[in-house]
């Protein structure tokens, strides 16, 4: 008998058989991008590409993610690589850097398709994200990235199942965004604000052993957030003092525990706080 997320799949695999031509997969390392990857994939089978932009603001993690996927899937994966400090737009931090940072994406992902003589590019967007306010997915459409996912009507839970369902490593891989959403908006995005967030967020993770982690910099202030369900591994006391003395070594003066938890939203402007499921 045939499960929900099976026949929720393969409604999936149709929109690109019935598209039955080359393809680009934004895949960023997610567990949203990897499972159209793998419909892409299953449905195309060499005319499926997967493409990851590593354009510095994307942690290391994330990327090692991206190319772990590639082979579990075994689609052919490109690497695009740039400089998102250069644009000027998107170091300045103000409430649109997301939608810099995906018009200069979607021109990067343009060229590789002119490149491969491709004319569909699709990406991991899934109906649950339009409940965001995410100008970064504007951009997308008005560059004509697709999002399959969103045209089908499916959500985050049905991902999360096909994924497991299908044994990809991201299936309960905690949401993450670019580095640069860690800084409050009108602060400029630098290279060591960057590395120094990432480090942070990474040591975190080793010290309490959490997933969901965000480091938000607050210039002299580190604030750490970490998802609600795992809010228990922060309260011992050694920890706290060594985390306390490895983040001052990255040049925090002060460093705090937010007692809210993990934010939904990568927009430390906007205080809604997560549930306990995974998003």
């Amino acid at each position: 008998m045939i499960n929900l997320e099976d026949k929720v799949f393969q409604i999936l695999i149709s929109w690109f058989q019935n598209k039955n031509q080359k393809v680009i997969v934004a895949l960023s390392g997610g567990v949203d991008s990897a499972v159209v990857a793998l419909a892409a994939k299953k449905a195309l089978d060499k005319k499926a590409v997967a493409v990851t932009a590593d354009y510095n603001t994307l942690s290391g993690d994330e990327l090692k993610s991206a190319r772990k996927i590639a082979k579990e899937i075994d689609i052919d994966h490109r690497i695009v690589r740039y400089n998102e400090l250069d644009n000027e737009e998107f170091v300045k931090n103000d409430s649109l850097r997301c939608y810099h940072c995906r018009t200069e994406l979607a021109s990067y992902l343009l060229l590789e398709a002119k490149k491969m003589n491709v004319s569909l590019i699709v990406d991991g967007t899934n109906i649950d994200d339009l409940k965001d306010y995410r100008p970064g997915i504007k951009a997308m459409r008005e560059n004509d990235v697709k999002s399959p996912l969103v045209e089908l009507g499916i959500g985050k839970q049905n991902i999360r199942s096909i994924a497991k369902s299908n044994n990809l490593s991201v299936f309960d891989k905690p949401s993450n965004s670019c580095l640069a959403s860690r800084i409050p908006h009108g602060i400029p995005v630098t290279f060591e604000k960057l590395k120094r967030i990432e480090t942070a967020e990474i040591l975190v993770k080793s010290v309490f052993n959490v997933r969901q982690v965000r480091v938000r910099d607050h210039q002299d202030t580190a604030r750490i957030e970490v998802g609600r369900e795992e809010f228990k591994e922060m309260f011992d006391r050694d920890k706290l003092l060594a985390i306390d003395s490895k983040l001052k070594n990255l040049g925090f003066k002060f460093v705090a525990l937010d007692l809210s938890g993990y934010k939904c939203r990568d927009n430390i402007d906007i205080n809604t706080t997560c549930s306990n499921k995974s998003i």
